[in-house]
């Protein structure tokens, strides 16, 4: 007796912890799936599936006199009607290099304008944006500043990593800023650069105006005090953050919720643009291997045996990883490669398995389909003609709840909302189903929301409401807490959004 005494205790205790659980505010921001945040239980075959996104044809070869073999750290982005790309051209044998500017109307056929700024060979007929002197600053991290007090002389902004004279190893190296009209006439922002002696800066180092924080936000490639089996520095990122864009606070490195398989060389890091509290990356993951029959077997032999050469090892294998975060500091990384480098062929398998920053929205090639995830990725660096290749995903398909044929659900934990509606990113089989109850924050269905009363959704479609018979108004719940059950058969969930908020 007194046994089960007890239990009914300890069970009354736990019920009670789980109908105090604090309800998540989203507001009428969009979530994903790509933590728990929004998963309080999965039930039946429901799990979370991490996606790939899907090779897609080749936007540019850089194939002209100027920009040499190793083109890379592309930055990509739309601004109004066109998208911007601003890239580094080298001739590793022949630096320094030269920032380069490519634009286009679809973000899929790009054309270099001819800006007549810099001369190479004798003309000004090229797409030379920028050419300066010193260690890796030839190449601009452009980004258009969202800050709403930016200047008309500075709407654009850049930072470029600079390194002063002496052994690079020891010199004095910053961040220089740049500040331009028009995206295409640049001019140094103040003699100082910004985050002193606080990191490599001998890679992609981007900053941009951060939503959350209200002010300018860097993320930069440093090295720990520590060396790998191949007496490499360990590639690490920092984070800083600061008011003003050419003032800057020192930066700290960021955190991870796993232990990262492999070092981080770039970082491509920036909120994602459809819920912007999600900092999205997609570091170069990058690992020294020594040499071995096996990596004999790989392509580029010949290339690896002159790294051995110079280098004293071959040379590293890299791919594309995916990390999240929602304070931009301490980020979750994905179960398995984001980016893997694919089939073997010349070019892959290669030390810069590297992407553009950032991710920009393309039109799909399926006439009536909604909008793609367009991301741009670096080939043959340093063996061929490097060439720039879009890869698609979808609308928030980093991840998604799946539930097989057999069935699934998701519950979620308390919620607070703002909205009249509740928009679903989600896909299912022409036989597959999702269907939507509103609880209240104990698990008990609400009359009119219960899983009777929703109506079956079927279809894909990255913006489809939730319904239920009699169509009840979902203002009364607005701000309360509430959870949410999805019971789905053959589909996929993407993200959430409740809008119509006033």
């Amino acid at each position: 007796m007194k046994t089960n005494l007890l239990f009914l205790i300890i069970l009354a205790a736990l019920c009670g912890a789980a109908s105090a659980q604090d309800p998540v505010n989203i507001g009428s921001r969009r979530e994903l799936f790509l933590d728990n945040l929004m998963v309080n239980r999965l039930e039946g075959g429901a799990q979370r599936v991490f996606h790939h996104p899907v090779a897609r044809e080749v936007v540019m070869k850089f194939d002209k006199p100027w920009e040499g073999n190793s083109c890379g750290d592309s930055v990509v982005f739309r601004d109004g009607d066109i998208y911007r790309m601003y890239y580094r051209a080298l001739d590793t044998s022949k630096p320094p290099g030269f920032t380069c500017y490519a634009e286009s109307r679809d973000g899929i056929h790009w054309n270099r304008p001819d800006l007549g700024l810099v001369e190479f060979q004798g003309s000004k007929t090229n797409n030379i944006v920028l050419q300066t002197a010193g260690f890796h600053d030839g190449n601009l991290m452009v980004f258009r500043d969202e800050n709403p007090s930016a200047t008309p002389d500075a709407l654009y902004k850049a930072v470029s990593g600079r390194v002063g004279p002496g052994n690079w190893s020891t010199a004095d190296k910053d961040l220089a800023v740049w500040k331009s009209p028009d995206g295409i006439h640049w001019t140094m922002a103040q003699k100082e650069g910004v985050l002193l002696n606080d990191g490599n800066f001998d890679s992609q180092n981007l900053v941009f105006w951060d939503p959350n924080t209200g002010g300018y936000r860097a993320y930069y490639r440093t090295s720990a005090q520590a060396f790998d089996n191949m007496n490499n520095w360990l590639r690490q990122i920092k984070t800083a953050t600061w008011k003003e864009f050419g003032k800057s606070n020192p930066g700290k490195l960021l955190t991870y919720t796993s232990t990262p398989s492999a070092q981080f060389y770039s970082n491509v890091v920036r909120p994602y643009h459809r819920a912007p509290h999600l900092y999205i990356g997609l570091p170069m993951m990058y690992e020294d291997r020594p040499w071995s029959p096996a990596m004999e077997q790989l392509p580029d032999t010949e290339k690896r045996r002159k790294n051995i050469e110079t280098w004293k090892r071959p040379g590293p294998l890299s791919e594309v990883q995916l990390m999240w975060s929602r304070d931009g500091e301490k980020f979750d990384l994905a179960p398995s490669t984001f980016m893997p480098p694919g089939p073997e062929r010349p070019g892959t398998y290669t030390y810069y398995d590297a992407v553009a920053s950032h991710l920009v929205e393309t039109a799909s090639d399926l006439e009536g389909a909604a909008p793609e995830l367009t991301l741009y990725r670096h080939e043959f660096y340093e063996v061929g003609v490097v060439q720039l290749r879009r890869y698609t995903l979808r609308l928030d398909g980093f991840a998604s709840i799946h539930a097989p044929i057999a069935g699934g659900e998701l519950l979620t934990p308390p919620v607070i909302f703002k909205g009249s509606q509740l928009s679903l990113n989600f896909a299912s089989s022409a036989f597959g189903s999702l269907r939507v109850e509103i609880q209240d924050a104990d698990g008990k269905p609400l009359p009119g929301f219960t899983l009777d009363d929703s109506i079956e959704l079927y279809g894909d479609t990255v913006a489809r409401n939730a319904l239920w018979k009699n169509n009840p108004d979902l203002d009364a719940l607005s701000g309360k807490p509430v959870r949410l059950r999805f019971v789905m058969r053959d589909a996929d969930l993407y993200s959430i959004k409740f809008e119509g908020a006033e």
